[in-house]
């Protein structure tokens, strides 16, 4: 790392690179050495090298130590990007994501979401709020957000996926968040949006598909509720998981009780891979991810 320069860094001043690439000897010397002749400083590093893959994964958040752009750094690090194959982006640190939240009837998690945003515990911008249906059209215009209302049928998915298409186009959307959004996206939507759509289930993936899972929880006498955050592919709630929140039960807890717990529990699941993912801290590693929590 370079020495500490004299003035703290501004905010303005920190950003963050994420990168994936075949593993092999020299990735961590070359980004480090390019940090230090770019006049830069490591604030933190995490990497991980999966030997199942064969795939590096890092995360490094660093200070320029004099005025430069963002434009500049992508321009400076794309030979060493090419020489090593490298997925990678270099971000503000402190940009917010901007994202679209998307929801159906069940609004806890939106709630939750808005919450959170406001009182700056998300490092997120709420472009807008989908939903196929108007029961939370109040709610989203309180927060002073707009509200999308786009009906959803057999003969209009079609055109209703590709207005949601236009506005994460228009508003420059990075993520979008299905807030207990209940519609089952296309495969093109999916392939589309690969790695910007993140979805809350109701259970630890795959159990208790369907109608009322914490009625069949109940049924089951199950011990432990839970929730999965995971990006959305084309095969349904099978995508890579981020995040997995759960709560001990006993056998005095009614379906109604198991309910109310659960929608806690998705709450903080959802939260938390929302944060992690506008901090660039998740890489997608095939069917699973690599979290820099």
């Amino acid at each position: 790392m370079n020495a500490q320069s004299s003035r703290a860094a501004a905010p303005s001043d920190q950003y963050v690179l994420t990168l994936s690439c075949p593993d092999k000897q020299g990735i961590v010397h070359a980004v480090s050495s390019y940090l230090f002749m770019t006049g830069c400083n490591i604030e933190d590093s995490q990497q991980f090298g999966d030997h199942d893959t064969g795939l590096f994964f890092m995360r490094v958040h660093f200070s320029a130590e004099a005025p430069v752009t963002v434009d500049k750094l992508r321009a400076s690090f794309a030979a060493i990007g090419d020489a090593f194959d490298m997925d990678w982006q270099i971000n503000g640190a402190d940009d917010k994501m901007r994202i679209v939240l998307m929801v159906s009837k069940f609004g806890h998690c939106l709630n939750d979401l808005l919450f959170r945003t406001r009182i700056g515990a998300l490092p997120v911008e709420i472009a807008a709020v989908v939903s196929n249906h108007t029961d939370f059209a109040e709610l989203v215009g309180s927060y002073d957000i707009p509200f999308h209302h786009i009906p959803v049928t057999k003969d209009t998915k079609a055109e209703a996926e590709a207005r949601l298409l236009e506005l994460v186009r228009e508003e420059n959307v990075e993520l979008v968040v299905l807030a207990r959004y209940m519609q089952v996206l296309s495969d093109d939507l999916c392939k589309q949006l690969n790695g910007r759509i993140i979805n809350i289930h109701h259970s630890f993936l795959p159990s208790f598909k369907g109608a009322k899972p914490y009625h069949q929880a109940h049924a089951r006498g199950v011990k432990l509720i839970g929730a999965t955050a995971h990006y959305v592919t084309a095969d349904l709630d099978e995508g890579p998981i981020i995040e997995q929140e759960v709560e001990r039960v006993g056998h005095e807890v009614t379906p109604d009780q198991l309910v109310a717990i659960g929608r806690d529990v998705e709450c903080q699941a959802l939260a938390r891979a929302v944060k992690w993912h506008a901090e660039r801290r998740i890489l997608v590693n095939g069917r699973r991810t690599v979290v820099f929590a």
